[in-house]
């Protein structure tokens, strides 16, 4: 059967920028999937989506205009229910045939192009049958309407369109905009379908200034991107429009010099291509008394009010010009240029106000203020919150540096949370700590405390960088702990999807700083020290959160690669010191590739089972007992490797202590083979057990080794 490529536009007002690109994807998505669904298009057929601010469009290769016919089987109903005794057709089979379509005038002949199969216990009758193939009229459009419906709409907006009809009046629309043209186009020919009122034609409009004829006609489904480019002035394609910006971008900023470049920010290019349907960027700049006021607020300021592209430096500082990606193209761009630097110049104007008002008080003279501010209801205020920083902070800083760090670490956790009551982190919550750091700097404090207070809320997000300096890891330590200790102890557990206190994130920041920074202390003792600074304001939820402290770990450690083995091993044992993890991690690896690894783990899964039923079991030996040569031989190879297994174990050697145990494997064997364990006499009985104790306990210091048994 021969094909014909389709293309389905659908023309809108403007879509929301955010969301353009999820909407592009999902609409060709779904049309395809549900075309390839009902057979009008192959499994494997390419799929192109177009999106840009004011269109969504698919197109499909190799499309049908009719499915082929779908041979069918259906079950009617048991042969017992369907024959009568004497094998006639019985009015209920009748019945489903006739609904089914089929000729019943001879009921005989009817029964007799039925096929009998085994269905369970009993045998059931069949009906073969030939369901015709979907026309692409009838496909297109339930595919048509299952993409609509399933589009990610953010948020739908009611309309009305004007009935057709003799008596004037009024439907409504639901539409995340208001839609004014449908095409769908099969080849050359017109596909006649419907859809938020609209019948599908082979005309839309181009751009909305620059367009060179209107409506734009498109003469085939394949001349779709090239009509619109050259009648219509519009890139529809969104990673064509895309990568033309970041062409544009990089060229306008060769011409600058200076080795300057534009801010890199996917999101940024994401919705500036949203905004935008043929773009044009050009070079604008601002006046240099602006840099003067910390380059965060500035590139801020541009970005997320403006959508600019701040240029820096080739050593990474701002420069006083900018690019602009403008939706059109004049003779003239001097006019463009100069509003868009007219209107960024009162946005620089307030950052500067800010930054000069805010720096008139230090940040000790805002500590007083953190207590007019609520927390959580249940929590208190951001003064209560503070103290408690500084006492977690304290505390570890004490454990891991001693007084002088202690000191530093207490002392930024005072003045960190201040630059929320600054009117520039008013304005712009995204620059708490960044203005604290800068505020700090200005008041004269030392340089770790200022690094401290600009990194203390990180790593906010994965793959962020680590506070710099030991006064910052303390101080970012406890600002997690404090959320996580406090948020648990009222019982605001994350559930689901749902964790509206990013409590995951918080976890998984600390996780991160325990291990890449090897932090001297364990998460116990960690959590131990953080708890009792909320007094009776928290409950008692420790076991709830470590388990999900570990829980993250544990996650976040398969996404590195390690396999559900080899994490499940290690984390058995609830590791305290984070930082010895990966090490484990890898003496785990490296064990489980030697040839005597699975029989260890085993013999080891057999021991931790033999001893759980023993109950309590003390690890001693008395050699008197000792009488079968199985369990005498093995004994004397413990003697010999476990004193050097566990001086490997406390030297960090953790790969060859495991090793080491693995001329375990022969005595362990022959001692299941040769010796009863559970003997009727008590002291062999207490004595054998005794000895597999001590095995167990000597095997399973880095890892539980059962969790590698098949």
């Amino acid at each position: 059967m021969t094909t014909q490529n389709l293309l389905v536009e659908l023309f809108v007002e403007e879509l929301p920028p955010k969301a353009l690109n999820k909407l592009g994807a999902a609409f060709s998505g779904v049309l395809a999937e549900q075309l390839k669904a009902q057979g009008l298009a192959a499994a494997d057929a390419v799929v192109t989506a177009f999106a840009s601010p004011r269109r969504l469009a698919a197109h499909v290769r190799g499309v049908l205009a009719q499915a082929a016919d779908k041979a069918v089987q259906q079950k009617l109903m048991p042969v017992a229910v369907g024959l009568d005794a004497a094998g006639n057709a019985t009015p209920a089979l009748l019945k489903k045939l006739q609904a089914l379509g089929a000729d019943v005038s001879d009921p005989a002949a009817a029964v007799a192009a039925l096929k009998r199969a085994p269905d369970g216990k009993a045998d059931a009758l069949f009906y073969d049958s030939v369901v015709k193939g979907a026309t692409l009229a009838a496909g297109l459009q339930k595919a048509l309407d299952e993409a609509l419906a399933k589009l990610p709409i953010p948020k739908v907006m009611q309309y009305q369109l004007e009935t057709d009809c003799e008596l004037p009046g009024w439907s409504s629309v639901n539409f995340v905009r208001p839609a004014h043209s449908l095409i769908a186009l099969h080849g050359s020919t017109v596909v006649p379908v419907k859809a938020l009122g609209l019948t599908a034609g082979n005309s839309t409009q181009g751009h909305r200034f620059e367009a060179k004829v209107s409506p734009v006609v498109l003469p085939h489904a394949d001349q779709y991107d090239d009509v619109l480019k050259r009648d219509g002035s519009v890139i529809a394609s969104f990673a064509e429009r895309r990568a033309e910006i970041v062409r544009q971008l990089n060229a306008a900023a060769a011409e600058v010099g200076n080795g300057a470049r534009p801010i890199e920010d996917e999101a940024l290019l994401d919705e500036v291509t949203a905004l935008v349907e043929r773009p044009n960027v050009l070079t604008c700049q601002f006046e240099t008394e602006f840099l003067d006021v910390p380059q965060e607020c500035l590139i801020l300021t541009m970005k997320a009010n403006q959508k600019y592209f701040p240029l820096i430096d080739a050593s990474g500082k701002l420069t006083n010009r900018f690019l602009v990606v403008s939706n059109i193209t004049p003779d003239d761009a001097s006019f463009v240029i100069g509003g868009n630097e007219r209107v960024v110049r009162p946005r620089l104007a307030d950052a500067k106000f800010f930054f000069d008002q805010d720096r008139k008080k230090t940040l000790e003279s805002r500590v007083e203020g953190l207590s007019k501010v609520v927390y959580h209801n249940k929590l208190g205020t951001q003064g209560e919150r503070m103290a408690r920083v500084c006492a977690i902070a304290k505390a570890i800083g004490q454990q891991v540096g001693g007084d002088a760090l202690a000191q530093q670490a207490e002392q930024a956790a005072r003045l960190a949370k201040t630059d929320l009551l600054t009117d520039m982190v008013g304005e712009f919550p995204e620059l708490q700590g960044i203005m604290g750091g800068y505020y700090a700097r200005h008041d004269g404090q030392s340089t770790e405390v200022a690094e401290a207070i600009e990194d203390h809320y990180k790593p906010r997000f994965a793959g962020d960088e680590l506070p710099r300096n030991n006064v910052g890891l303390v101080v970012a330590l406890a600002d997690k702990l404090e959320t996580l200790v406090g948020m648990f102890g009222i019982g605001n557990v994350p559930t689901g999807d749902k964790d509206p206190f990013a409590l995951r994130r918080h976890a998984l920041g600390v996780i991160r700083m325990l291990i890449e920074k090897d932090v001297a202390l364990g998460l116990p003792e960690l959590l131990a020290l953080s708890t009792p600074v909320f007094g009776d304001k928290i409950s008692g939820n420790a076991d709830a959160l470590i388990d999900f402290i570990y829980d993250r770990l544990s996650g976040s450690l398969r996404e590195q690669g390690f396999s559900a083995q080899e994490v499940d091993a290690v984390m058995a044992l609830r590791p305290a010191r984070l930082g010895q993890v990966n090490q484990f991690l890898s003496a785990v690896r490296a064990f489980a590739a030697l040839p005597e690894s699975p029989a260890l783990a085993a013999a080891n899964k057999r021991i931790g089972n033999i001893l759980k039923k023993a109950g309590e079991v003390d690890a001693h030996v008395n050699t008197a007992l000792l009488q079968e040569d199985a369990e005498k031989n093995l004994y004397a190879v413990m003697q010999k490797l476990l004193p050097e297994s566990e001086a490997q174990f406390k030297a960090g050697d953790y790969t060859a202590s495991l090793q080491t145990l693995a001329a375990l494997r022969a005595p362990v064997d022959a001692f299941f083979d040769d010796v009863m364990v559970n003997a009727e006499e008590m002291d062999l009985r207490l004595n054998r057990q005794g000895l597999l104790k001590s095995l167990h306990v000597a095997m399973n210091r880095v890892a539980d080794l059962s969790r590698l048994a098949a």
